[in-house]
């Protein structure tokens, strides 16, 4: 089983969300996803149709090498280059397990970003590149989150619940 060793029960979502400087560590028999995009490559430029310059889409993933019993997959996708750390884009969960996400996906269960809207929001950093991590957790369980639960509260809810780990980058840096 994986751990989230950064979340600590008690603590308050501020407190949560600046603890999520590593969203995951991971114990050794943690099994690692493998995910890929057809539409970039890991540390490659996301394409400007996923972003706020462009129709703000949700990219597809692939999703490999999921532990055979899990049960949902959870996805965090954060821009670890924010002003103000962590700035999180999107937040899903409960999601069947599949090994392909389309583009444009409605999810089953989405969280609220830092936007303040549930759904994805693409990348929109207003200086320089940034670099942005997908997350994505195969858990044993179907998390029992109200709509509109926010990063602290989706990663203390998976806790003790991961069966794998694995994530994706992406740089995007505005024209």
């Amino acid at each position: 089983m994986c751990a989230l060793s950064r979340t600590r029960r008690g603590h308050s979502q501020q407190q949560l969300k600046a603890e999520a400087e590593s969203l995951v560590s991971l114990t050794p028999n943690c099994v690692g996803l493998r995910i890929t995009s057809p539409v970039f490559d890991d540390h490659g430029s996301l394409p400007v149709q996923y972003t706020c310059d462009g129709a703000n889409i949700s990219p597809s993933l692939n999703i490999d090498l999921l532990p055979s019993a899990t049960k949902s997959l959870a996805l965090v996708m954060d821009d670890i280059d924010a002003p103000d750390g962590h700035f999180f884009h999107w937040l899903a969960w409960n999601i069947p397990v599949v090994k392909h996400l389309p583009e444009a996906r409605t999810m089953e269960a989405e969280g609220e970003n830092d936007f303040h809207v549930t759904g994805y929001k693409g990348p929109c950093p207003p200086f320089g590149t940034h670099k942005y991590l997908i997350h994505l957790y195969a858990l044993d369980s179907l998390p029992d989150l109200p709509p509109k639960s926010q990063a602290a509260e989706l990663l203390q809810a998976i806790r003790g619940h991961i069966l794998g780990y694995g994530h994706i980058t992406t740089l995007y840096k505005r024209k």
